[in-house]
């Protein structure tokens, strides 16, 4: 295949990972609007279409009103109101039927081209199958919250961010293989194990994020630099048994978030500042170059969030933060790739 077709092919990708990190951002607004549980049915053809009339929207809301959000939570609200949680939830599951679309309808065209090689061919299944798998945790995740309680199951909902983070890296690592940036030389294998390891405490983080979202954690403590009035808060092993305390105590996951964003926070610092002065490729001296600065901004968005949180979550810089934490990601992926020294000639 030639280097102009492995570069349309890249772009596609490219796009496709853009929209995902999209995707991210409407999801965490929709998180923090209260607007996930909206929807209570989704019609695979016809979804697309919303209440286009006063009857249609009466419809809708009493859907609504069944839930456990609605009974618990939101009795007092009106047509308007919902209105208004409805429109997030909307562009947010509409916004996942574009992806798909996105995904398809230019496969179908590099199938036909012959610009699919068996090598992508199975890497491009590994994205569908996970696209897929995403789509389904995304329901079990909604409907975790139509049952019993008037919220999303916060392990569903950090999974479900998990996935979608999985495969944003995974496409975005396949689009840098059809690429084929020029690689490293000369770096020592102890900085690509470096890397290896920060992606992997990027993740646990960002897990943990969610596990905070989820389980609105901030409102419990919304206090810097003590969790409430302590360093250490009480209460770390209140709940039986004693691992479930690690996914719904407020004050074990704050403890985790903070202390583990501290720790990624200096790490992240501490190889840029290893890694400044080696003879790398431009690609990678660019990704270096953000990487400090998207590390303290994060912490700043971090602590915002955090001590504004009185009373409900601020959508603008919990949004952002969420959003810090994924440039974060996708600085570490160009980083890890260009140290990994591996040639994936997917389109050969």
């Amino acid at each position: 295949m030639t280097a102009s077709a492995n570069k349309k092919v890249a772009h596609w990708l490219l796009l496709g990972a853009f929209m995902i990190m999209i995707q991210v951002m409407l999801g965490g607004i929709t998180r923090l609007t209260g607007s996930g549980l909206s929807i209570t049915q989704w019609n695979v053809i016809m979804g697309s279409v919303p209440p286009l009339n006063d009857a249609q929207w009466q419809q809708a809301f009493d859907l609504y009103k069944e839930t456990p959000q609605y009974k618990l939570m939101n009795s007092d609200m009106t047509t308007d109101g919902f209105k208004s949680i409805f429109w997030w939830e909307y562009i947010h599951r509409l916004w996942a039927r574009l992806i798909g679309f996105a995904f398809v309808i230019p496969l179908i065209y590099f199938l036909q081209k012959k610009m699919i090689t068996r090598q992508l061919g199975k890497q491009l299944l590994i994205i569908a199958l996970l696209g897929a798998l995403q789509a389904l945790l995304g329901w079990i995740m909604v409907q975790s919250g139509l049952i019993d309680k008037p919220w999303v199951n916060p392990i569903n909902l950090s999974s479900h961010l998990m996935l979608a983070l999985i495969l944003f890296s995974y496409i975005f690592w396949v689009a840098l293989s059809l690429l084929q940036p020029p690689m490293e030389s000369g770096i020592v294998l102890k900085t690509k194990r470096f890397s290896v390891m920060l992606l992997v405490l990027l993740f646990l983080q960002i897990l943990y994020g969610g596990l905070m979202a989820g389980n609105k954690a901030a409102l419990s403590y919304p206090t810097f630099p003590k969790i409430g009035t302590y360093y250490i808060p009480d209460g770390l092993f209140s709940l039986e048994p004693w691992f479930v305390n690690f996914f719904e105590n407020s004050a074990m996951i704050q403890l985790i978030h903070r202390t583990l964003g501290g720790i990624v926070a200096i790490l992240m610092i501490y190889f840029f500042w290893q890694t400044r002065r080696q003879k790398v490729t431009a690609l990678l001296k660019r990704a270096l170059r953000w990487l400090p600065s998207l590390v303290i901004l994060q912490v700043l968005l971090g602590i915002l969030t955090l001590v504004n949180s009185l009373g409900r979550i601020p959508v603008v810089p919990g949004v952002l933060h969420q959003m810090v934490a994924l440039l974060l990601l996708t600085v570490m992926v160009i980083i890890h790739f260009q140290l990994s020294g591996k040639r994936d000639y997917t389109a050969d």
